[in-house]
């Protein structure tokens, strides 16, 4: 075996080059931190092992948003209009009925890219290797293509949570099971038949109720995009899939959720007759068209400084976490456990309403591991609520607030539990961001930040409210 002599590993370590923030994962947390981060001044890389920046939004093909519609801020806001400027408007981005704001991953990948690039963002398209050390002042990692990397601040923006489990941060042990998971399909009408062979293990039962409850036209118009292609991400019989993918090897749980989403397309174009219908290959740079990898609606999730519940989304007041607001959401507690064996089990853990709610700081902030972010599904909320905050808007809200902290902690050398949240806050106005997710002012509007201040220090309440199926907070509640 070759030794590698002193001095030539004191000049590698010398030469290795030092980030002030490094982001792993260029999920849709992890991309906003990085964004922001690099806007306050930091020197920032991102190591994402796909192709594209955007996590769930984009790799993922999760390209319907759910929820904050009309919470539109801060960098959620700006990836919003650029989606509204690229289409002609936000009413041609409402093309299917499952959500206000559709896409093309393609065209959501290209904006992101875009902005992290004026940001002045460094992307490198590889993965850490196993033993992310901590040398004195700052995290040594070397990367897949045999680099090394060196970084004051590290945040794990990836889809599990990884990185944070790697460097010894305690997980919250709040699991009662993973909920469903699916991988993505993109499809579009072709003019002549795109039948598939019967894929592995396929089973039509999985499919039959698929359209019991909507019919088929209703069905693949539900992830209409505005293009004219169509997101299958279907729950009822369609192409969730539950998996323990935690504790499974990553190939694996490809291929199973890959052909459970084949088996779906097999069904649509087989039994329910729409054999002009298959995969778009003009949308992921992939052999077989699918995303670069499924959408994961949970993680591992880390003990923080603070932890969001379901009660302190439905009674605020009750408790003092909305004093440290940095991220606002609106979507119900949503669960997907229809393909768990265990669903009659678990039936009872249906959750109810909440109005609109904010996310405290200090989810993002672990305890036990110091100079160490989380900026994605990995943050310190149970595993109840996580089924509100797992949604893109939130991930990215809470991201954009881990890089302000980030950048903060950096320029002032101080590490991020150091940090207090107003100053976060501070940045976020700045940047026009929901703290509290009040509907009374828009950023844009006169007053947004003197009422979002005011929120934050308790001098103005908001009551919240749902309406159907969105959730609202006012300050001075309008009339129904």
């Amino acid at each position: 075996m070759r030794l590698i002599s002193t001095a030539l590993l004191t000049l590698m370590v010398a030469c290795t080059p030092m980030y002030d923030v490094v982001v792993v994962g260029g999920g849709t947390g992890g991309t906003a931190a990085a964004i922001e981060a690099a806007r306050d001044g930091a020197h920032v890389l991102v190591i994402e092992e796909s192709p594209w920046l955007g996590g769930m939004l984009t790799s993922a093909g999760v390209s319907a948003i759910d929820g904050n519609y009309r919470l539109r801020g801060g960098i959620f806001g700006e990836f919003t209009d650029s989606l509204a400027v690229r289409y002609g408007g936000y009413k041609a981005l409402k093309s299917g009925w499952v959500s206000n704001i559709l896409f093309n991953p393609a065209v959501g990948a290209d904006i992101l890219a875009n902005m992290a690039h004026q940001a002045g963002v460094e992307i490198r398209h590889a993965r850490p290797r196993p033993g992310i050390s901590r040398i004195k002042d700052h995290w040594r990692l070397t990367l897949s293509d045999g680099s090394r990397v060196k970084a004051s601040i590290l945040i794990d923006g990836t889809e599990l949570g990884d990185i944070a489990l790697e460097v010894g941060a305690e997980e919250l042990q709040d699991r009662v099971t993973l909920q469903d998971m699916t991988y993505v399909a993109i499809v579009k009408q072709y003019d002549h038949d795109v039948t598939i062979e019967e894929p592995q293990d396929y089973n039509p039962e999985l499919y039959r109720d698929c359209c019991s409850t909507w019919p088929p036209e209703m069905m693949l118009s539900y992830g209409a995009l505005p293009d004219g292609h169509i997101m299958l991400n279907w729950p009822q019989s369609g192409n969730d899939i539950y998996l323990d993918y935690l504790h499974m090897p990553r190939e694996e749980v490809y291929r199973q959720a890959k052909n459970r989403t084949l088996g779906y397309i097999y069904y649509i174009q087989t039994k329910l007759g729409y054999r002009n219908i298959g995969i778009a290959h003009d949308v992921f740079p992939t052999d077989d068209g699918f995303p670069f990898y499924p959408y994961y609606r949970d993680s591992r999730r880390f003990a923080g400084r603070d932890t969001m519940t379901i009660e302190a989304a439905r009674r605020p007041y009750d408790f003092d976490l909305y004093t440290r607001a940095v991220a606002v959401g609106d979507y119900p507690v949503d669960h997907h456990h229809n393909q768990n064996p265990r669903r009659e089990e678990l039936s009872h853990l249906w959750y109810g309403k909440i109005p609109s709610f904010s996310v405290p700081l200090g989810v993002v902030i672990p305890i036990g591991v110091e100079d160490l972010l989380m900026a994605d599904k990995n943050i310190s909320v149970t595993w109840e609520m996580n089924g509100a905050t797992r949604l893109q808007p939130v991930v990215t809200g809470l991201g954009q607030a881990a890089g302000a902290l980030a950048a903060i902690a950096v320029k002032t050398g101080r590490h991020p539990s150091e940090v207090p949240a107003s100053e976060v806050q501070a940045v976020l106005l700045d940047r026009g961001c929901y703290l509290l997710p009040f509907l009374d002012l828009k950023p844009t509007d006169p007053g947004f930040r003197e009422l979002q201040e005011k929120g934050i220090k308790g001098e103005v309440k908001g009551t919240g409210r749902t309406v159907g199926w969105a959730n609202e907070t006012w300050v001075n509640t309008p009339e129904q």
